[in-house]
């Protein structure tokens, strides 16, 4: 039951999460979209791997064992993997870089890898609560 609520929780969080992104490139904020949408994502794989009570410190530590212990065995499809390391770099890019641009097809694509990412990591959340292996 703790599990559940937990979870519930944490969902929240991560669509909110989303939500800031979405407004963010409605309203021209690009760069501030691109660091949302990575941030859900990012959210979402820590979510994950608290099931599996793996956590680093490091953002690269995290997609580290979010490939091992997610993608690596079947939990989710590899094409995530890419989604979470492609939003660390434009993330990075837009919020450390000089003189970087954010164009709006790439705050796009991010935002639309991003809500499949958080969606399908609610659905596999989800049956990890139900089936703890």
């Amino acid at each position: 039951m703790f599990l559940r609520v937990l979870c519930g929780i944490v969902s929240y969080a991560i669509k909110e999460i989303l939500k800031e992104s979405e407004d963010a490139f409605a309203h021209g904020h690009l760069g501030n979209s691109v660091n949302r949408s990575y941030y859900a994502m990012f959210t979402a794989a820590r979510a994950l791997l608290a099931l599996k009570e793996k956590d680093s410190s490091k953002h690269s530590g995290v997609i580290a064992l979010f490939n091992q212990y997610i993608v690596k065995v079947g939990l989710l499809p590899r094409e995530f993997s890419k989604f979470l390391r492609d939003a660390k770099r434009l993330r990075e890019n837009s919020d450390y870089g000089d003189f970087v641009e954010i164009t709006k097809e790439d705050a796009q694509v991010q935002l639309e890898d991003a809500k499949k990412f958080v969606e399908e990591a609610g659905k596999t959340l989800q049956k990890m609560i139900e089936n703890p292996q």
